[in-house]
C-alpha cells in the first residue's frame, strides 16, 4: 500500500498524479479495488495529510471520488457541490489544496444524468437553488451550439459544464493560473458515467502544461 508522505507528494509529477486517477478508475470499473486497510490509513495520516489531487465534483450520492478512483483516506481533497459549479469559497479551497498542501492535479468531474443540469434546463426557480442553477445556464447554451460534437458519453451539457468550470477557475484564480503556467500543477476535466462507472478523462492538461492562449483554448476545444 502506498504511504501517505510529504516526500511522495513532493516527488510526484502532475502527469503521474493523473495516471494514478486513470488506473484507479480502471480498477473500480473492473471490480479490482485495492484492499484498503482503513485503520492503517488512519494511523498513516494522523499527523498530516498529503492528497495528490483536488477534485471538484457534484454532490450526487453516486459520485464519491474516493470510490470512483479507488483511493483511500488522505489521498484526495474532495470538493462537492450540486452541478460542480464554481464560487469564491470553492476557489479558495482549490487554492489552498494546490498552494499550501501541494496537490499536483486539479480536476473538475461532472457526470451523466446530472440533476442540477436537468433542473437548469427545466428552468427551476426555488430559493437558493435558483442562483446555483443560473450558473449552469451558460453550459446549457454552449452544449446546444455543440450538439453534433462527439463525446464518449452522450451528454453534451455535462461536458460543457465541466469545461466552463475549468475556464472559470483559470480566469478567476491567479494562484491556480500561475501554478499551471509554471507546470507545477496539471488540470484535468472528466465526466463520470453513472451507468457504467467509467470516467472519460476528456481534458488532460498535465504534461508540463504552460498557461498560454493555446492552453486556455484547449479547455474549450
Amino acid at each position: 500500500m502506498r504511504k501517505h508522505s510529504k516526500e511522495f507528494l513532493e516527488n510526484l509529477t502532475p502527469e503521474k498524479g493523473y495516471q494514478i486517477l486513470v488506473e484507479g478508475n480502471q480498477r473500480f470499473v473492473n471490480s479490482l479495488q485495492s484492499d484498503h486497510d482503513h485503520l492503517e490509513m488512519i494511523n498513516e495520516t494522523r499527523e498530516g495529510q498529503y492528497p495528490f489531487a483536488v477534485i471538484l465534483s457534484c454532490m450526487d450520492s453516486r459520485t464519491s471520488v474516493e470510490l470512483i478512483f479507488d483511493q483511500g483516506l488522505g489521498d484526495l481533497f474532495s470538493i462537492r457541490v450540486a452541478g460542480n459549479i464554481v464560487n469564491d469559497d470553492i476557489l479558495a479551497s482549490l487554492e489552498y489544496a494546490v498552494k499550501y498542501v501541494g496537490s499536483k492535479v486539479l480536476m473538475v468531474l461532472g457526470h451523466t444524468g446530472c440533476g442540477a443540469i436537468n433542473s437548469a434546463k427545466a428552468g427551476v426557480k426555488d430559493g437558493h437553488i435558483t442562483s446555483l442553477l443560473d450558473r449552469i445556464q451558460p453550459s446549457i447554451a454552449k452544449a446546444m451550439l455543440k450538439e453534433d460534437d462527439y463525446h464518449l458519453f452522450n451528454d453534451n451539457a455535462a461536458y460543457a459544464n465541466v469545461e466552463n468550470s475549468m475556464e472559470e477557475i483559470l480566469t478567476r484564480s491567479t494562484i491556480v493560473k500561475e501554478m499551471f503556467a509554471k507546470g507545477e500543477i496539471g488540470l484535468v476535466g472528466g465526466v463520470y458515467n453513472i451507468e457504467t462507472g467509467e470516467v472519460d478523462f476528456f481534458k488532460n492538461l498535465t504534461r508540463s502544461a504552460k498557461m498560454s492562449v493555446k492552453a486556455k483554448e484547449a479547455i474549450n476545444n
